[in-house]
C-alpha cells in the first residue's frame, strides 16, 4: 500500500479474506493458465481442498465458514428452514444467525472489520466498521450499514448479485455481461476500501462465479457453446486476485476460499415427488405448494437441498411416526433412497448422512433427520408443487458439490490436510492473533 502503509501506526497483523462462492478445487488446478494468480499463490504460499458442510448450500455454508460451528449452532440448514413445531416455513436472514461471526469477534477484540457482500447477513451490522450485506438482501439501500458506504457503492453501479433470471434464456449474451458487470462493480468496491487501509479484517465476497457455474458450468464441462466465455469470466476473477494480492503490505495475510464446489448438473431430483410416489408424503388436496399442505397421513418430506424429515409424533404438529418407531422407519427410508436410481440407471444417492452425525447444537431441534449428498449430475430439489415426474430438466447446467471447495493463502504455513469449512474462522483468528476464547468445530490451520 505505498507509502501511506499502516497509517494508524500498529504493527498488528491482517487479513484479507476474499470468498469466491462454489469455485471448485479442480477447475483451478486444471486450469493454471486461466488461473495464474491462484496458481502462484499455491506454489509461494498454501492451497488445496477444503471439505464443505452437510448440506453443501451457500445459505448453510457462509454462517458455518463464519462462525466455525455447524447449522446446529449457527441455527441455519439451507435456504428454507421449518419454524419450531410448526409446518411453517421462512428463507434465513443474517438476523436468524445464532452463532457469533468471525467479525463481531475482530471487533470485540477492539480490531476494526470491513464486511462487504457476504452472503446471509442481512440485515447489515452497524456495531463494526462497516458492512454491506450480501445475497438475501432486497436492495443496496438497506443493505449498507451507514450512508456514506452506500453513496460509495452506488457510486460505482454496485450491484449486490447477478441478475439470474437472465441466465433462463437460451442465448447467454446479456447473462453473461451482466455477471462480468457485476464482478467489475465488485472488484471496484474491494480496491477502494481496501485503499482506505483503517481495517484489521476485510472480508468480501464474489457471489457472481456461483452463478456463472450455475448457467454455464455444463457448457464448461461438455466444450459447449459458452465454455471459452465461462473460463474468460474466471481469467477476470484471478486479475482481480491478483490485483489485490499486488496492493497489500507483508503483514497482511491473503485468504482466498470457496463454500463448496461445483459439478455438472443433468438431472433435477424432485425429492418430494420421489415421497409421494414410494407412498411417504401426501397432501390434504390438489392445490398443494408448501409443507403447511402435507396431510396427517404423511410420514416424510424434505425441504431443499436434500434434507429429508420424518413426520414424528411429539415433535411435528400433526406427527404420525410413533417414536418408538423412528429408527425402524429411518432406515426403512434410507432403504428407499439407495434404491432410487436416474435415468441413466446411477444410484442417486451418493452418500446417506444421519442428522446427528453432522448437527449438534443449541439449534439442532429443526435439524433434518437425514441429508443426502446426491451423486454428481443429480441436484436435489424439493418444491411441494409443480412437479409431476421425479426427473426433470431446468435452465440450470451446473450443481453444488460437497467435496472439492477450495483454499489458497499467501501464509505458507498452512496445514490443509483434512481442511473443512469450520477451520476457517479459527485460521483467521489465529492469523490476526485474536484470541476468541471459544469452542469452534474446527481448528486453526496454522502449523
Amino acid at each position: 500500500m505505498g507509502l501511506f502503509d499502516r497509517l494508524r501506526g500498529e504493527d498488528d497483523d491482517r487479513v484479507v479474506f476474499l470468498g469466491i462462492d462454489g469455485v471448485p478445487l479442480d477447475l483451478v488446478e486444471d486450469h493454471p493458465e486461466v488461473f495464474e494468480n491462484l496458481t502462484d499463490i499455491a506454489e509461494t504460499g498454501s492451497g488445496g481442498r477444503l471439505e464443505s458442510i452437510v448440506p453443501p448450500e451457500s445459505s448453510a455454508c457462509w454462517p458455518s465458514l463464519t462462525t466455525g460451528v455447524n447449522p446446529g449452532e449457527t441455527g441455519v440448514y439451507g435456504f428454507q428452514d421449518r419454524e419450531v413445531d410448526s409446518y411453517e416455513t421462512y428463507v434465513p436472514l443474517g438476523r436468524h444467525v445464532q452463532a457469533t461471526r468471525l467479525w463481531d469477534r475482530v471487533t470485540d477484540a477492539g480490531r476494526d472489520a470491513t464486511v462487504l457482500n457476504v452472503p446471509v447477513t442481512f440485515p447489515p451490522s452497524t456495531r463494526i466498521q462497516r458492512m454491506a450485506s450480501g445475497f438475501l438482501s432486497p436492495d443496496l439501500e438497506s443493505a449498507t450499514s451507514d450512508e456514506s458506504l452506500r453513496e460509495t457503492l452506488d457510486g460505482f453501479d454496485y450491484k449486490i448479485d447477478v441478475n439470474a433470471k437472465l441466465g433462463h434464456d437460451d442465448d447467454k449474451t446479456e447473462f453473461i455481461e451482466d455477471a462480468h458487470a457485476t464482478l467489475d462493480a465488485r472488484y471496484e468496491a474491494f480496491d477502494h476500501y481496501l485503499a482506505e487501509d483503517d481495517w484489521d479484517l476485510f472480508f468480501g465476497v464474489f457471489m457472481s462465479t456461483d452463478r456463472v457455474n450455475h448457467f454455464l458450468f455444463g457448457d464448461y464441462a461438455t466444450d459447449g457453446e459458452y465454455a471459452e466465455e465461462f473460463l474468460e469470466f474466471y481469467r477476470t476473477l484471478d486479475e482481480y486476485i491478483g490485483a489485490i494480492r499486488d496492493s497489500l503490505d507483508d503483514d497482511t495475510t491473503l485468504v482466498v476460499a470457496s463454500d463448496h464446489g461445483f459439478t455438472r448438473l443433468e438431472w433435477e431430483v424432485n425429492c418430494n415427488q420421489f415421497l409421494a410416489d414410494e407412498g411417504w408424503l401426501s397432501y390434504e388436496d390438489d392445490d398443494h405448494d408448501s409443507l403447511t399442505d402435507i396431510d396427517d397421513e404423511a410420514r416424510a418430506y424434505s425441504l431443499i437441498p436434500g434434507r429429508f424429515y420424518l413426520n414424528v409424533e411429539g415433535r411435528e404438529p400433526n406427527g404420525v411416526v410413533p417414536e418408538d418407531e423412528y429408527e425402524a422407519t429411518r432406515e426403512e427410508l434410507i432403504d428407499d433412497l439407495e434404491s432410487l436410481t436416474g435415468p441413466d440407471g446411477r444410484q442417486v444417492c451418493k452418500r446417506i448422512v444421519k442428522g446427528e452425525d453432522a448437527f449438534d447444537g443449541a439449534h439442532d431441534d429443526i435439524a433434518p433427520d437425514l441429508v443426502v449428498i446426491p451423486a454428481d449430475g443429480f441436484d436435489l430439489k424439493s418444491g411441494f408443487s409443480g412437479k409431476e415426474a421425479v426427473f426433470t430438466e431446468g435452465p440450470r447446467n451446473g450443481m453444488h458439490k460437497f467435496e472439492n471447495s477450495l483454499l489458497y493463502a499467501t501464509d505458507p504455513d498452512l496445514d490443509l490436510a483434512d481442511a473443512n469449512l469450520f477451520d476457517v474462522t479459527p485460521t483467521v483468528l489465529d492469523l490476526l492473533d485474536v484470541d476468541a476464547e471459544a469452542e469452534f468445530d474446527g481448528e486453526s490451520l496454522l502449523s
